[in-house]
């Protein structure tokens, strides 16, 4: 191979530990997700052989790493409508369309917010993710709608970030969600972490999880479904989906953490607020995204029933 090989000996107080942790734990550029990626790739190999994720190191183990060189994938500018909310030389809060990838990723190359992003702001986006997710600062899903912000310049990014990660940044929700609530408001807290046999699913676990949770007020209900305001503490990849999915009363549409309905193309999830303190200027902003016609059409749908 030509990658960059790393060779790491396993020490007595490693013995036991898992193979991906010991790894991103003894080379910075790699994190545990990362790891298992090249796992499965056939990249690592203990004592010349390979193994699986959740292998326990022994004591004496040589463990090779070959790093691969990163693959070559530019986006490219391309002339596609934004709804922009609000812009100045720091950010946009932008107003994402359903259906839309935020940025491109395998099988979805072209057509993606960071696409239009680049057409729209040219060389005026944050660096820090890189060259295909510049000035996102956080993700919404695809079939997800609504608000998000992106960074123009690094600075920006960094305390944007901060405030996700101290939780101070506004983010709330609105849904319809299958099933009668018996309790029309309440708190989920439940850690979320990724599912051990379908890869591309969140779960609600104790193992390899973070802390997540999430308030929840609903709006109205229509015999088997409810119109739900959800606002979140954290930011865990697919939280809602999998909250409300975990007690019982998945997002409707969502054919992940739930089932899908004719007619219906992905949840019916919009992230209709958002606010956050100005980077540079210090203001606290908010702005609210009204309810898009597709919701509004599936909610006038439920008022017949």
């Amino acid at each position: 191979m030509t990658e960059d090989t790393i060779t790491l000996e396993v020490t007595p107080e490693n013995a036991g530990n898992r193979i991906d942790k010991f790894i991103s734990d003894n080379i910075d550029e790699l994190t545990r997700s990362a790891v298992q990626g090249l796992l499965e790739k056939g990249n690592i190999l203990v004592n010349g052989g390979t193994v699986s994720k959740n292998y326990k190191l022994k004591n004496g183990d040589t463990v090779e790493v070959d790093i691969p060189e990163p693959e070559p994938m530019d986006a490219v500018p391309e002339n596609i409508p934004l709804d922009i909310v609000y812009e100045d030389n720091d950010l946009l809060v932008v107003n994402k369309p359903k259906g839309m990838v935020v940025h491109p990723a395998h099988g979805n190359y072209t057509g993606t917010l960071v696409n239009a992003l680049l057409y729209h702001c040219g060389d005026s986006l944050s660096g820090i993710n890189g060259v295909i997710r510049p000035g996102i600062v956080h993700r919404i899903d695809k079939n997800t709608s609504g608000l998000l912000i992106v960074a123009k310049n690094d600075a920006s990014h960094l305390k944007l970030a901060e405030q996700i990660k101290v939780h101070s940044f506004t983010r709330e929700y609105e849904a319809v969600a299958s099933g009668y609530f018996k309790e029309t408001e309440g708190t989920i807290d439940a850690p979320i972490g990724r599912h051990k046999i379908d890869r591309k699913k969140m779960c609600v676990t104790e193992e390899n999880s973070r802390n997540a949770v999430t308030h929840y007020k609903v709006l109205k209900q229509y015999g088997g479904y409810a119109h739900v305001r959800l606002k979140l503490e954290t930011g865990r990849t697919h939280q809602i989906r999998v909250h409300l999915s975990y007690i019982g009363h998945p997002v409707l549409g969502d054919d992940v953490y739930g089932k899908a309905y004719k007619g219906i193309e992905g949840q019916c999830l919009h992230a209709r607020k958002i606010g956050f303190i100005h980077p540079t200027t210090g203001e606290y902003m908010e702005f609210t995204s009204e309810l898009p016609e597709y919701f509004i059409s599936i909610i006038n749908k439920l008022e017949k029933m």
